[in-house]
């Protein structure tokens, strides 16, 4: 298993209402446009993910998981990897429920987007509060 850690934080304009797709950023602010975004002000973009971790997750049999937590709750996407991840994105990390990648895209057919997040979750994030995102690898 490789894994990544990271920070961010909520924002109040979090909406986690995007139906197929959920996304971190780098980014301090956000409109209410934003409503696939869960996490601002994140530590890392795919960009700054390791190169074991690229490499790991570049397999068509990589299985990922992405836990989030915040203010005391916790839950837990499931997506794949896929050889045609670029992973190349500076301020972004975009897990979708199709198989659409571009330089943004961290995971593909994931169970979860941003909508089907617990409410109760997005209520934390939506406080701005400190939020640790967990990224595991499994080949």
């Amino acid at each position: 298993m490789v894994r990544e850690v990271f920070r961010a934080r909520g924002h109040g304009n979090i909406t986690a209402g995007h139906r197929t797709t959920l996304e971190f950023t780098k980014e301090i602010e956000l409109s209410l446009r934003g409503d696939c975004i869960v996490a601002v002000f994140a530590g890392k973009g795919c960009l700054d993910l390791s190169e074991e971790f690229k490499k790991a997750l570049r397999n068509d049999a990589a299985r990922l998981e992405i836990t989030i937590e915040c203010g005391g709750l916790k839950e837990t996407v499931a997506a794949r990897g896929s050889k045609n991840l670029m992973l190349s994105h500076p301020t972004d990390m975009v897990v979708r429920k199709s198989d659409f990648i571009d330089e943004r895209t961290l995971a593909v057919e994931a169970d979860k987007a941003a909508c089907d997040l617990d409410r109760r979750l997005v209520e934390k994030l939506k406080s701005g509060n400190e939020v640790l995102i967990n990224l595991n690898v499994k080949v």
